[in-house]
């Protein structure tokens, strides 16, 4: 368990985001994770892009305040599906660990096989996902 997640799962369940009489839905939380994700692009971009004075000094309490809410987030998240956030780092880690690749325009493709991938995070595939009738 990663430091502060039983905190965390604590904090859900007392304002009744997760646990047994859990309000919060799985999209609904993942759209709050959304949300603090874009706040973390909005600080790296002001930084990134020169959008304004924002220095990266002055950008670290903004980037860190985002990335802890987007672990928050997904602690819930986890928690909703019955998972640790240590199971599913672990997850990742086994997936990843062995993975070969190279940076493209500041973002890392990894090898698929003998082929590799072309384009990197903009070739994700997405779907809508249409709500059942």
């Amino acid at each position: 368990m990663i430091h502060r997640e039983q905190d965390i799962i604590n904090w859900g369940i007392a304002r009744n985001l997760i646990g047994p009489t859990g309000e919060a839905t799985k999209l609904g939380q993942q759209k709050k994770t959304e949300e603090e994700v874009r706040e973390l692009y909005d600080a790296i971009s002001r930084v990134e892009f020169g959008i304004t004075e924002y220095q990266e000094e002055e950008a670290k309490p903004d980037v860190r305040d985002a990335i802890g809410d987007i672990i928050v987030t997904l602690v819930m998240q986890a928690q909703m599906w019955g998972l640790t956030i240590t199971e599913c780092l672990d997850a990742a880690w086994d997936e990843i660990k062995d993975r070969k690749g190279r940076m493209v325009d500041g973002i890392f493709v990894k090898e698929s096989g003998n082929k590799e991938l072309c384009g990197g995070a903009s070739q994700s595939a997405s779907a809508t996902v249409q709500p059942k009738p």
